[in-house]
């Protein structure tokens, strides 16, 4: 019988983080067709090798890249506004994460290459599990603060469907959007006004 041995790990050990991060920033740049593993070994100094260690295709990378992004894109994002007790304060903290990532042009860019891509069989079950804990996570914020259920989660709706169409301006027409930090806290200074006004909705 032949002895087999264990499969030896590339000298550059390079890790899951590294491809999945590089696997992120080629989408911010050119979408998902962006990430080819080639031009990933060669950006990241490394050889196929070192990607075949830790991936057994293409496939497998890019499934990892939408995991690392929801993880850092919306597990980070409300673990971060959780370490807040004040309803209106959470509120305030999300909306104020969500509208300051805008201002990163690969956080902006790589929302968008999610929507681009949306009925690609890999991104499409990611943005949709994404964009409904996104919703619901929202509207818990706004019944803590007291609107019935139904309201809250008009709301809710409301506060994503306007952090998604402040991406596409930050994409598209920058110079329409605040541009300075102090320009953007008054901005989410007003959102917060607006949607948690007696007469949104009608509903409360």
């Amino acid at each position: 019988m032949v002895e087999r041995r264990p499969k030896k790990q590339p000298a550059n050990r390079l890790t899951v983080g590294d491809w999945t991060s590089a696997a992120l920033d080629a989408m911010a740049r050119g979408g998902l067709a962006a990430v080819s593993v080639e031009p990933l070994a060669t950006h990241l100094g490394a050889t196929k090798g070192s990607f075949y260690w830790h991936f057994a295709n293409r496939d497998a990378l890019i499934e990892a890249a939408l995991q690392r992004w929801e993880q850092d894109h919306t597990d980070a994002v409300i673990a971060l506004v959780e370490a807040q007790t004040d309803p209106l304060a959470k509120l305030r903290t999300l909306i104020a994460t969500v509208m300051e990532s805008t201002a990163s042009p690969q956080a902006d860019s790589i929302e968008l290459a999610m929507l681009a891509t949306a009925d690609h069989p890999h991104v499409a079950p990611v943005l949709a599990r994404v964009t409904e804990r996104r919703v619901a996570y929202t509207a818990e914020l706004f019944e803590a603060l007291g609107l019935p259920v139904e309201e809250a989660r008009h709301r809710g709706l409301l506060a994503v469907s306007a952090y998604l169409g402040h991406a596409q301006l930050a994409h598209a027409a920058p110079q329409v959007v605040p541009g300075t930090a102090d320009e953007r806290r008054k901005y989410v200074d007003r959102i917060i006004e607006l949607v948690t006004a007696e007469n949104v909705g009608g509903g409360c």
